[in-house]
């Protein structure tokens, strides 16, 4: 397994782990305590997992959590899903920055995602398992949710969105956001 620095927001990284494959299926390590120290995080950090399981079409975010924030360890274990980061770390200089991703059972490649940062994800196949290793645990007083087709952010949903939550079709804009804690 090794970590790939993402560029596009600084502090994320893209964990590449090798599957072994043969006529059986495939093996592969999806988590290395080693791999996540080599890159200045704590292994022990993370004490939730979760997973969902979502149609194709389905978009999910883009969530965030206020306060301290939550860094997340997020991989799609069966099918295939559109991964978006957004930092909305004021001190970043990454700040607004986006990235996309395509994670898959295929491939097992997990992405850290740090505190501060929005995420959603849009799921490409009929269903896609999505597994979080979430550092703190879940209070849904501090749950954030930024509209996903704000226009400050232009993401490319490669798929018409077939349904959505009704906290996230509801979801405010960023600039609403902002204004709301300004005011």
């Amino acid at each position: 397994m090794k970590a790939i620095e993402v560029p596009e927001i600084d502090g994320a990284f893209l964990l590449e782990p090798t599957p072994h494959a043969d006529e059986r299926g495939f093996f592969c390590r999806t988590f290395d305590a080693e791999v996540i120290r080599s890159v200045g995080l704590d292994p022990n950090a993370f004490v939730q997992d979760s997973v969902s399981r979502t149609a194709r079409g389905v978009v999910r975010g883009l969530h965030l959590r206020s306060g301290a924030g939550e860094a997340k360890l997020v991989r799609c274990s069966h099918g295939k899903i559109f991964d978006v980061v957004v930092d909305l770390r004021p001190a970043s200089a990454t700040y607004r920055n986006r990235a996309f991703f395509e994670l898959s059972g295929d491939t097992q490649k997990t992405l850290y995602i740090p505190a501060g940062c929005a995420h959603g994800f849009q799921s490409l196949t009929e269903t896609a398992d999505t597994s979080y290793r979430i550092d703190r645990p879940h209070d849904p007083s501090e749950d954030v949710t930024i509209a996903f087709d704000d226009p400050e952010f232009a993401i490319p949903w490669p798929l018409p969105v077939t349904s959505m939550s009704q906290r996230d079709r509801e979801a405010p804009r960023l600039a609403e956001i902002l204004k709301l804690q300004r005011g």
